[in-house]
């Protein structure tokens, strides 16, 4: 603005107001003249720019938020306008609670008002401030007084300090003399020296001081504030105030637990005011790997690859809290870890056939796999003697010619192999059988040749990743071909031996990553999932669709609302309106919705779906007719099949449009789903109650003189005996004895798991593979389809807060509460799930979370001293002893969760 100097003295501007009012005129003509039009233009702009400045100014010291002026700034907000585009999330990792909390409501006000007028009215004030003129020496005894006023203000809320004084006000010679609290004073002392590692209770201590140097005895009342963040993650903190000792009235001792690695931003403020050297930045590094987190990523449970070509797998380590190590690319990883590689076949071990590389900058091991010849090979890789996750697999290596058949056969999609079967049905023959072994991308399927002619079917195994197969040596086999087991955890294992044996497996394997996106790890699975669900929607846009629900009948409603929908109108954007209700969805409502509509749909009360178990943390299976109303016909499972779909295709769009289902199938339930078929195990999961009362019974006693057939009796809702049910042909007539008891308990469970509902199912089924093919829900196991389908199950600490009941509520146990809730603000999910387990005996929620818990969630006062926490699983009651330190107290919670989950602790 230099260069402008002459023309703005000529104008007669004498302040910044005056130049704006005279400069900032709409008539150019009546404006002092500028060389050329250029210069009047370009000032102009610059004149506008400075008004604007002023204004946002302003505007910043209205919403009391002037102090953060510089950042603003910095973010590139100069006006007022600037703060309508102004993302906010770049304010977040900045800003203190108080002072995101002042923004925000600030922000909602420039929504609400009408932006002509905000600029209008901050202008005049800044006119009406700059009318007042004032002399050097006004400003200065104004100044002077405004301090003198101030200080007197200020100063006489504070406490005094003298022991017995209590909360009384200070006169004016206090502040003079300096006896008052000052941040810029306060003092952080850190009981670590950095790097630290993560997993340990972190304690730092306060000090606080008077402006004049002297300790500053620190109570409640003096609003400090300490906050401690993650990147986003707000991470919970016990502050002790004072201490035992007179000398300890100035500390404020602050512990906190540290489970992620990474850079810790740690506010310590008195007020709105950061004392000296706040927010301090602290740093925390992974800890050592552990065999349990540590895995190989894009894993397969049985390797293909070439003679003398190296085949690279590598390794991802984790700490115990799943923080991603840091390597060394110096390092050598065979001081910690190790491989052991035996030939399948003669159980000779292979030394010479690895080496380790190392990548530090993504923090990876590499394995580098390199066999001289063809075979069958087994590897093992430990850490420190444990193995890891997924460390323990086959790999087979094949010549020139054999790759060059197992990729012909990739392309060809079928192809049959001749093979000789061992044992079939839990029989196992004396002289191998002939049969032929037909591997395609779906499935494996055995048959034999009646007079070389007529085909008989044997057995078919899914191409899934749950059929897995079984090497073994041809050690003790006449014929000396290798052996092959393949078993699918539903049907009995089959054994059969073949030249071709290696051949086989690698086909099945190359099938099973093409199907499944090249990993059979659940995360790469889910993205290829998700991946291919797009594929397969993409000509399906989504756009908005309207729904009409009447809350009070929710799923009628729903049901006749859908009812005429293709799959493009469910592949559009729900957008819910509830007849008689205000509201606009913008993503709220929909949510809603899913969550009303699945709570009905699956809700045992409602009898589409039941529990095999009498409270509400059963799993749900599909109720059988005979027990449901008669109008909750067939097409309402159809319907909920659909709503299954349609949270997998929205979950599939990305993260801001996921949605779970609000249930908790049975295990077999969701077996049926992924085609496989149903056994008397999966009785333990389901139906706990029967399992233990008779299927465990069977199966540890001796019952020939029980007088068990294999028939089912099968009762109404109000007990009367509907029917008896034969589970096999004439199995009225078929005693139940210790060699067929496994087949009479297999019948039964797929009488009362499968049969009884084979209807319900198969329209659950229709619905849900309208949406998702069914040739990608069977990628997953059973385990998998529930976590990617409910999630992990989320525990929310304000649900639980107002959703427990307290006994024993004395001044130490209510320090030993507030312990509590701090140590369980920081659970992981999983440490979340041991605590329900440790108190419940169950790891998972009811649908309605905490407040279905029956009984309640219960904590009650141990009357012991430094003891491990009990729990009564009968009555979901956790009791907490008393400890000396936060520190003890969450070790002890998180010994108890840990040992006890499994039995140790438990009352």
């Amino acid at each position: 603005m230099e260069k402008y100097r002459p023309f703005i003295e000529l104008s007669g501007c004498t302040s910044v107001v005056s130049l704006i009012k005279v400069w900032g005129q709409s008539n150019p003509e009546s404006l002092p003249s500028l060389p050329n039009a250029k210069m009047k233009k370009d000032f102009t702009a610059k004149v506008q720019k400075l008004k604007e400045h002023l204004i946002l100014r302003r505007w910043l010291k209205k919403k009391d938020l002037f102090e953060l002026k510089e950042l603003f700034f910095n973010h590139g907000v100069h006006c007022i306008k600037d703060l309508y585009e102004f993302d906010d999330t770049q304010l977040t990792s900045k800003l203190t609670l108080k002072q995101f909390d002042i923004w925000m409501r600030a922000r909602d006000s420039l929504l609400h008002e009408d932006y002509s007028e905000i600029v209008e009215n901050l202008w005049l004030g800044i006119e009406e401030e700059a009318k007042q003129p004032w002399t050097t020496a006004g400003i200065f005894i104004l100044s002077l007084c405004v301090a003198l006023f101030t200080g007197m203000v200020l100063t006489m809320s504070q406490p005094r300090l003298e022991a017995g004084y209590g909360n009384q006000k200070l006169g004016f010679l206090s502040y003079v003399t300096g006896r008052y609290l000052s941040p810029l004073k306060c003092k952080v002392v850190f009981d670590w020296t950095e790097p630290q590692v993560v997993g340990n209770t972190m304690s730092f201590t306060v000090k606080f001081f008077q402006r004049n140097g002297q300790a500053y005895p620190i109570c409640n009342e003096d609003n400090v504030l300490i906050e401690i963040t993650q990147g986003a993650y707000k991470i919970a903190c016990s502050v002790e105030l004072g201490g035992p000792q007179i000398s300890d009235a100035n500390i404020a001792k602050v512990q906190f637990t540290v489970r992620r690695a990474g850079e810790y931003r740690i506010c310590v403020l008195v007020g709105m005011t950061h004392i000296q050297g706040s927010p301090f930045i602290k740093s925390f590094v992974p800890g050592p790997p552990d065999p349990v987190k540590t895995c190989f990523i894009h894993h397969c449970s049985t390797v293909v690859g070439s003679e003398d070509i190296p085949t690279q797998l590598f390794i991802e380590p984790r700490d115990k809290y799943g923080n991603l190590c840091t390597v060394d690319k110096d390092c050598d990883p065979a001081n910690e870890y190790s491989v052991d590689i035996i030939e399948v076949n003669t159980g000779r071990p292979i030394p010479d056939s690895f080496r380790w590389e190392c990548y530090s900058l993504i923090s990876r091991l590499v394995l580098v796999l390199k066999f001289p010849r063809e075979g069958c090979y087994r590897a093992t890789v430990s850490y420190k003697g444990q193995t890891i996750q997924n460390g323990d697999f086959h790999v087979i290596i094949l010549n020139q010619e054999e790759s060059f058949m197992v990729q012909k056969n990739v392309a060809k999609k079928n192809k049959c192999y001749e093979v000789k079967l061992l044992a079939l049905n839990g029989e196992r023959y004396q002289k191998p059988k002939k049969v032929y072994c037909y591997i395609s991308p779906k499935q494996l399927t055995l048959k034999e040749y009646m007079w070389k002619f007529f085909p008989k079917h044997l057995i078919t195994f899914r191409l899934c990743p749950s059929t897995k197969f079984k090497f073994q040596s041809s050690r003790n086999i006449l014929q000396g071909d290798p052996i092959l087991v393949i078993d699918d955890g539903c049907q009995q294992e089959v054994e059969l031996i073949s030249v071709d044996r290696n051949i086989i497996a690698a086909t099945f394997t190359q099938f099973l990553l093409k199907n499944i996106g090249g990993s059979e790890t659940f995360k790469d699975k889910q993205d290829f999932f998700q991946h291919e669900v797009r594929k397969y929607h993409q000509k399906h846009f989504h756009d908005k669709i309207f729904l009409k629900i009447v809350r009070e009948t929710l799923l009628e409603t729903s049901f006749k609302e859908t009812k005429n929908f293709s799959v493009s109108d469910w592949c559009k954007n729900f957008e819910i309106t509830f007849v008689g209700e205000e509201g606009i969805d913008w993503g709220g409502l929909r949510r809603e919705w899913f969550e009303l509509v699945c709570s009905s749909l699956f809700d045992p009360e409602n009898l589409l779906f039941h529990s095999f178990k009498s409270d509400k943390q059963g799993l749900v299976h599909p109720c059988p007719s005979y027990k449901r109303p008669c109008h909750l016909k067939l097409k309402y499972y159809e319907f909920a099949g659909k709503v299954v779909g349609k949270c997998l295709y929205e979950s599939s769009l990305g993260s801001s449009y996921r949605q779970l289902v609000k249930a908790k199938f049975s295990r077999s339930f969701l077996a049926q789903l992924i085609g496989l078929s149903v056994h008397y195990k999966y009785f333990e999961h389901d139906d706990p109650e029967l399992y233990v009362s008779k299927v465990k019974y069977i199966l540890e006693n001796d019952i020939e003189s029980m007088g068990l057939y294999f028939i089912e009796e099968v009762y109404d809702v109000s007990g009367q005996l509907l029917e008896e049910v034969e589970l096999i042909p004439n199995g009225s007539n078929t005693l139940v004895t210790n060699a067929n008891k496994i087949q009479y308990l297999n019948a039964l469970a797929q009488y009362r798991l499968t049969t009884s509902v084979k209807q319900e199912i198969e329209h659950f089924l229709k619905g849900l593979t309208e949406l998702i093919p069914d040739n990608l829900l069977c990628i997953f196991d059973e385990n998998e389809l529930e976590l990617l389908m409910c999630g992990t199950g989320s525990y929310s600490i304000a649900d639980f807060k107002a959703n427990h009941a307290l006994s024993g509520a004395t001044y130490e146990f209510r320090k030993v509460l507030e312990w509590f809730w701090i140590a369980v603000s920081n659970f992981s999910e999983e440490e979340m799930a041991r605590l329900l387990q440790f108190t419940t005996g169950c790891s998972q929620l009811p649908p309605g979370g905490f407040a279905e818990l029956n009984p309640k969630f219960h904590i009650s006062a141990a009357q012991t001293f430094g003891n491990l926490p009990t729990a009564h699983t009968c009555f979901n009651q956790l009791c907490l002893p008393d400890y000396d330190s936060y520190e003890q107290f969450e070790k002890a919670l998180r010994l108890a969760i840990s040992e006890g989950s499994e039995g140790f602790g438990m009352v």
